[in-house]
This record gives C-alpha cells, structure tokens and sequence, in this order.
C-alpha cells in the first residue's frame, strides 16, 4: 500500500534470523492471553472471558511474535516452557503504561539461559525509554529482583512511529494511533496476509489519530482494538452501544475483514461481555469479543 511506503531510514531489518521464502502454508495464528484492561480481575464473575491484562501472541511461519506485557504474558511464558529449552521471540509494546508491562517481571523464560527476547517500544511520555520502563518496574521496593537477573539475552530497540521492522518476510508496520498516552500501532504483513493491533482508542477528536489509525487497519484480515469507555466516568458504559459504535465505523470505513474487541473494562463481566457481542454482531457479524484462550487462524 502507498501509504506505507517507507525510507531506508525508517527501515530495521533484523540480522538475527535467516532469510526465508514465504511458505502460505505454513500457519499464521493468533492466540490471545491476556483480554482485560487497566487492571487484572480474578472474579468468579469473570471465568469465561478472562482476567488477565493485554498479551497477544502471534505465529507466523515459525516466527513468535507477541503484542504487550501483561499479566497474560506469565500464563504464556508458562506454556512456552513446556515446548523447548531455546525459545527466540519479539516482544511489542504498545505504550509503557502498567497494564501493558506488568507482566514482564513474571515472565519465566526471560530468566533462561540460552534464550532471545528482542524487546521493542516507543518512548515513553516522559521520554522514558522501553528498557528504562521495564528496568523501573522491576526495582525495589517495586519488585525483589532487578532486571539484570534475567540470564536470557534481552535486545532492545526504540522504535519511532512510522518505523517499519523486517523480520524474515515479515514485516511489521508502525504508526502513533494515540498522542496522550505516545501509544503505537501495529500492522503485521505476511504475504497476502494483514493482522492489525492497535487497541489505545479512547473517545477519538483528533483528526490525526484517526488517519493513524485507518491507515494501520487498511483492508486488514482481522483488526485487534479495544472498545471505547465512555466519558465522563471511565468506568460505567452510559449505553452499550456508546463505546462499540466508533470502532465499528472505523472498521467498516478501513474495509476490516474480521474484528476482535478486546482489553474489557474490569467492571465488564462475563453475562454483560456476551450481550455486547450479541449486539456487535448484529451490526458485524465477524466481530468477537477476546477470551483467554481464543484462537484464530488467519490463513
């Protein structure tokens, strides 16, 4: 797409894995660990959608891909250490924000020898760089240990919107979808294949963030985002369809084929969450809400 045509400047192409030839056989899946938003909540009230903050993972031709930190991101590296002892992944984030880092401590195959996390994020508002983020959260009286205990090799890169990240032929396309919080997006495209996640809406003014964020969700095969809380509370929806409805236009607008609202507020829950999606999809009917657990095949 034109609208994503780059310098050599806004380019990194890794260096860590050998070149590959697209193989559209092989799988591309997405499998999510984390649905909630701002805050965990374990609730019995809560057992079918789940209670843990933002984590995505994606596999793309044998490539591990994972979106955000959140405390999905123990319940992932937990299952990660039953497959093999030499793990290599790339970590996105979106923002630095708590909800999306806080699982990053908790993540067990980072204290591995032998494995590669390749770490990558936007500075933060204060800029804050996302290994400064990460190393502050885990210092006392925050946290026991310090970041340097992790034995796995941990490489990081800043990235600055608009950056595009090469990984085989894989690539990742990035654009800054929300100004207040320095939130990125992210369009991963294999072949004929497009996956967007960018999931730091709120109640959309700027004509900017707008085009930021349409131009990541361009005719994508599934768009990951989160529903909007409405104003002026943040935590009650005035009606259901008051913080669904944007996402929807935009999704309808950008030609999205499949949609997946995620990062449920934690006073959502489970009996609330499945009349929300009814109504979604009486308007899209490819539109889920996210459930632990929930996976998607994309070719």
């Amino acid at each position: 797409m034109s609208n994503f045509e780059l310098s050599d400047s806004q380019i990194y192409v890794s260096e860590q894995l050998s070149p590959i030839l697209a193989n559209q056989s092989e799988p591309f899946q997405v499998r999510f660990w984390g649905v909630r938003g701002l805050i965990p909540t374990p609730s019995a009230h809560n057992t079918r959608y789940g209670g843990n903050t933002a984590c995505v993972e994606m596999d793309v031709a044998g490539n591990r891909l994972i979106f955000d930190g959140g405390t999905g991101l123990r319940i992932l590296g937990g299952n990660w250490q039953e497959l093999e002892k030499s793990l290599e992944a790339h970590l996105f984030f979106t923002n630095s924000q708590s909800n999306r880092i806080q699982g990053f401590p908790f993540f067990a195959p980072a204290f591995i020898a032998g494995n590669c996390f390749h770490i990558y994020g936007t500075a933060a508002s204060n800029g804050a760089s996302i290994k400064q983020c990460l190393c502050d959260q885990m210092l006392q009286p925050h946290f026991p240990y310090p970041l340097q205990v992790m034995r796995s090799t941990l490489e990081f890169y800043n990235l600055t919107p608009g950056k595009l990240v090469e990984l085989n032929d894989i690539k990742i396309t990035t654009g800054l979808i929300n100004k207040n919080q320095r939130s990125i997006g992210y369009r991963v495209s294999w072949g004929k294949y497009n996956v967007a996640y960018a999931t730091e809406l709120h109640k959309i003014v700027d004509l900017e963030d707008q085009t930021q964020i349409l131009q990541i969700i361009q005719d994508a095969d599934l768009w990951i985002t989160n529903a909007i809380y409405t104003p002026p509370t943040g935590h009650k929806h005035e009606t259901t369809e008051s913080f669904w409805q944007p996402v929807i236009d935009m999704a309808q607008k950008a030609g999205v084929k499949r949609l997946v609202i995620s990062h449920h507020h934690p006073d959502d829950h489970d009996d609330f969450l499945d009349s929300v999606q009814t109504e979604i999809q009486s308007v899209f009917p490819k539109a889920l809400l996210a459930r632990e657990g929930l996976v998607l095949n994309i070719n």
